[in-house]
C-alpha cells in the first residue's frame, strides 16, 4: 500500500480501490450530529464512511451524501448486517433497508458485522448474492478471528474481501493480520484511539515530541504504515481535520516495531468468541 494523502486506496482482492482513511460514525447520533460530522469529513478530504445497521444513523448519513457536491461513484460506504437479521434470517430485507435509509442503490462495502454462531456461514451466502447482483461492489467480514475465517473458507465461493476488527496498540493481533494478508483479505481496524487512551501511554508521550504529532496521529499513521486501513470516529469538526493529518511523516521502522511491543491482548469491546447481543 502506497501511502500518498487522505484520498489515498489500497487495492481490494477483486480489484475494488479502497480508501484506506475514513470516518466512523458508531455511536453518532442521526439527524445533525451525523450529518454534520459526514459533511465536515467529506468537505476535509475524506471519501470513506464506515456505517452500520445497529447505529441507527444510516438515515442521517444517506442525507448527508444526498447533499453533498461530491459525485457518489467518488465515495467509499460501509454498512454491516446486524445479528438479529443473521438470526432471524432475514439478510436480504435487513440490505434493502440500509440501502433504502442511505438512499442509494448499492454500497461499496458490505460487512456481516460480528459472527454469530452457526449462522454466518449462512449468512455468507445471502452476501455472495448481493455481489453478485451489483448492488454491494465489495463484501466482508468484521469481528473475525482466524477460526471464524478458517470455518467460513469451508463453504464460501467467494472470500472475504475484508476484516473489520478492534485493533489498537493494546490489541495488535499480528497473527491474524499476517494471516489476513496472507489471505489477500485487507485488514481494518475499529476503535484506532482506544477511545482515546493512546493519549495517556508513556511510548506516545515521547513520539509526539520526536514526530510533532498528537499521540492520536501517531497511531493512525501507524496504522497505514501496517497496511492497515483505519476509521477513526469523531464528532468534532477540528478533530475530524485533526486524525487526517497524518501525511506530512513518517514513522520509523523501529518505532512501529516500539508501538507493535505495547500489544496486551486486551480488548476494550466485546470479544468475538463472547458477546451477548
Amino acid at each position: 500500500m502506497v501511502i500518498n494523502d487522505l484520498k489515498g486506496t489500497i487495492e481490494l482482492s477483486n480489484g475494488v480501490q479502497m480508501p484506506y482513511f475514513g470516518l466512523g460514525v458508531f455511536k453518532t447520533q442521526d439527524g445533525e450530529e451525523v450529518e454534520n460530522a459526514v459533511k465536515w469529513a467529506l468537505e476535509a478530504g475524506y471519501r470513506h464512511i464506515d456505517t452500520a445497521a445497529i447505529y441507527n444513523n444510516e438515515q442521517g448519513v444517506g442525507n448527508a451524501i444526498k447533499s453533498s457536491v461530491i459525485p457518489r461513484n467518488e465515495l467509499f460506504i460501509t454498512t454491516k448486517i446486524w445479528n438479529d437479521d443473521q438470526r432471524n434470517e432475514t439478510v436480504m430485507e435487513g440490505f434493502e433497508q440500509s440501502l433504502k435509509l442511505l438512499q442509494t442503490d448499492y454500497v461499496d462495502l458490505y460487512l456481516i458485522h460480528w459472527p454469530v454462531q452457526e449462522k454466518y456461514s449462512k449468512t455468507w451466502k445471502v452476501i455472495e448474492e448481493i455481489y453478485r447482483s451489483g448492488r454491494a461492489k465489495a463484501i466482508g467480514v468484521s469481528n473475525f478471528l482466524h477460526h471464524h475465517l478458517e470455518e467460513l473458507f469451508r463453504t464460501a465461493e467467494i472470500r472475504p474481501m475484508i476484516n473489520q476488527v478492534e485493533c489498537h496498540p493494546h490489541l495488535v493481533q499480528q497473527p491474524l493480520i499476517d494471516f489476513c494478508q496472507s489471505n489477500q483479505i485487507v485488514y481494518e481496524a475499529w476503535s484506532p484511539i482506544m477511545r482515546g487512551k493512546v493519549n495517556g501511554i508513556p511510548l506516545f508521550s515521547e513520539l509526539s515530541e520526536k514526530y510533532h504529532k498528537s499521540p492520536v496521529q501517531i497511531v493512525l499513521r501507524w496504522d497505514l504504515q501496517k497496511g492497515i486501513v483505519t476509521i477513526p470516529k469523531s464528532v468534532h469538526q477540528e478533530r475530524i481535520k485533526h486524525n487526517a493529518d497524518i501525511f506530512d511523516f513518517e514513522l520509523s521502522a523501529e518505532d512501529i516495531l516500539r508501538i507493535d511491543t505495547l500489544d496486551q491482548d486486551r480488548h476494550y469491546g466485546a470479544h468475538p468468541d463472547n458477546f451477548n447481543f
